[in-house]
């Protein structure tokens, strides 16, 4: 039957097995195409029993990286982990840099960062060559574990360097939130000559869009275009979003509009933006697009900027209603950030008995976000008493945080119940707890800027301390007066 065009099948093999060798059987398994990932996609049980038939002496290496590999391709992580461990305890082949790249790969996943030390630890011993595609493996791990710094070190010790090495630390700052250290290495990329490709410009421009660095975001993009670099789905919808981001949503939308095929994420992106921009209406008119195109279904992030336009737009009824076609219409299941979503929709519309009914009648647990949600509510319509009991409940989840502190000391100060605000600020004191900082960021000729209160880093600090000052007095000379109502010295 080998011998024939048409390769065994799941219904053939069980014979096959039965009337060969362990040799054949390996041969069955691991040469032919009904091996690997074609067999396990089929049936993986069946395929994992065949392999465990195979004698250990006379599984090599190749076998043994194709059920690692297709565990890993089915999403089985853990299963894949398990196997590479078998493959240890026999001893009969050494892993090579296909099964450390594929193990590697596993733990990153599921965010095993020692077993992925180890392995680390493991690959600089076995005398395995650590070149550019190991080096990738790792800071991918790294990365997905949150593990930046472990990562940069490995990239700043790799002997050469591709665009998969330098894409992958990119994209590892941007996934964990170093969006300037993003940047910086995007920089030190074109420095050292490097082709980018479009994965790295998507990664950058993602980073840009997260700091509002417009001008930067926009150098990115004229560079993508003046290098050739194919502007493909992924890129421009890492444009639609940046754009939005940074207020410039007309030029989000053009980019949309010229998208020949959007795919799932350029409508949520598109649907998100308008809403963050002030432009509610818009966003469930473009919902309504998506829907009509038949084309694309939306998902639950699709559902989270929907509903975000409905809370900011005060669209309370349309809000309700694409709430319940979540699981009427799509059969999508609401997770807590779209109940969150709808508190924040009563929340906004001083609706907060119904807010706190809708909160207390959720089929999950209500999270310290969602009850932060109902604490804003309050602070903007000074309801003292369901403050009260909103900062209660967040306190009992985070009791170490200052925010909620500062809040309610703040929802006091805005009704002049002075005593009860100083009483937060000794509970903080008595508590060891801080604020934290508050910082913004600002960007001028494409660099940006980042200041914190009675921050004195800036090198141009004098300058700008005159500026304010002379700012603050040509405004109250012109009879503008700070509403202090909300501040508390803490």
């Amino acid at each position: 039957m080998v011998l024939l065009p048409k390769n065994p099948s799941l219904f053939t093999m069980p014979c096959d097995v039965k009337a060969s060798c362990p040799i054949t059987i390996h041969y069955l398994l691991f040469s032919k195409p009904v091996g690997d990932y074609q067999l396990l996609r089929k049936g993986k049980r069946f395929t994992r029993r065949v392999f465990d038939l195979v004698p250990v002496c006379v599984r090599d290496v190749v076998s043994w990286n194709s059920i690692i590999s297709g565990y890993l391709q089915k999403g089985l992580c853990e299963e894949a982990l398990k196997v590479f461990g078998k493959m240890l305890d026999g001893r009969s082949e050494r892993p090579n840099e296909l099964t450390v790249a594929s193990v590697l790969t596993a733990c990153g996943r599921i965010g095993d960062l020692d077993l992925g030390k180890k392995i680390h630890g493991f690959l600089m011993a076995s005398g395995i060559v650590f070149d550019v595609f190991l080096g990738s493996s790792l800071i991918d791990m790294y990365v997905k574990c949150g593990q930046t710094e472990d990562a940069r070190k490995v990239f700043d010790r790799l002997p050469h360097r591709n665009v998969v090495s330098w894409t992958s630390m990119i994209a590892g700052y941007t996934h964990c939130g170093l969006f300037r250290e993003a940047i910086n290495l995007f920089r030190e990329m074109q420095v050292a000559g490097v082709m980018i490709y479009e994965a790295t410009l998507a990664c950058v421009i993602s980073a840009c869009g997260h700091l509002g660095a417009l001008d930067q975001g926009s150098w990115v993009h004229a560079y993508g275009e003046r290098n050739g670099i194919k502007m493909n789905l992924p890129v421009k919808n890492a444009l639609i979003d940046m754009y939005s981001k940074c207020g410039n949503i007309d030029k989000a939308l053009e980019i949309f509009h010229e998208l020949i095929q959007p795919d799932v994420f350029s409508w949520t992106v598109m649907i998100s933006g308008l809403a963050v921009n002030g432009k509610s209406e818009k966003a469930v008119d473009f919902f309504s697009q998506m829907e009509m195109s038949s084309e694309v279904r939306p998902n639950e992030v699709t559902f989270l900027g929907l509903l975000s336009a409905c809370s900011h737009g005060g669209m309370v009824e349309k809000g309700f209603y694409y709430f319940g076609s979540m699981t009427r219409t799509y059969n999508l299941t609401p997770r807590i950030e779209h109940y969150g979503c709808m508190v924040d929709l009563l929340g906004r519309a001083s609706l907060l008995a119904e807010a706190k009914k809708f909160l207390m009648e959720m089929p999950i647990e209500p999270d310290a976000v969602i009850w932060r949600a109902l604490l804003f509510a309050c602070r903007n319509n000074r309801n003292i008493e369901m403050a009260e009991f909103a900062a209660k409940q967040i306190l009992q989840l985070e009791p170490r945080k200052c925010g909620t502190h500062i809040l309610l000391s703040n929802i006091y100060a805005s009704v002049s119940r002075w005593s009860d605000a100083e009483r937060i600020r000794k509970i903080m004191n008595v508590h060891g707890i801080q604020k934290q900082p508050a910082c913004s960021f600002i960007e001028i000729n494409g660099v940006v800027h980042e200041f914190s209160i009675a921050d004195t880093s800036h090198p141009e600090t004098n300058i700008i301390y005159k500026m304010v000052i002379g700012m603050d007095q040509l405004l109250r000379s012109e009879g503008y007066m700070p509403d202090l109502s909300y501040y508390v010295n803490m």
